[in-house]
């Protein structure tokens, strides 16, 4: 394996070692996220987050975390291009919901005392 080579897969594992570490929630609730490219000349990262995230209120900022944190923590990365979509496996997107959403209300009066 060439030196060029090499280093681009070490960089590649920081980038998933960097998402793992700071945003296990991406997981946790469905999401999940991809890299798509790595410019290693001019320090550019592509990343697709997919599943969940598809369609999520806050996938905006989860984005603008992950672009924020990953040019402070990894020296290499310039510019970190982010975006939310379909594709990536895991279901499509979904979208949030409230408790008891979409249900018949029922007649009662709340739940009971515990005395």
């Amino acid at each position: 394996m060439s030196t060029d080579a090499q280093e681009t897969d070490d960089l590649e594992e920081r980038v998933a070692n960097f998402l793992r570490r700071n945003f296990p929630q991406i997981q946790m609730h469905g999401g999940n996220a991809a890299i798509e490219h790595i410019d290693r000349e001019t320090g550019e990262v592509h990343i697709r987050l997919g599943g969940a995230c598809s369609g999520c209120g806050i996938s905006p900022m989860t984005i603008q975390a992950i672009k924020s944190r990953m040019v402070r923590e990894i020296p290499e990365i310039e510019q970190v291009h982010a975006e939310a979509g379909m594709g990536m496996g895991g279901g499509g997107g979904m979208s949030p919901s409230f408790p008891g959403e979409g249900q018949e209300p029922e007649d009662d009066e709340g739940p009971e005392a515990p005395f």
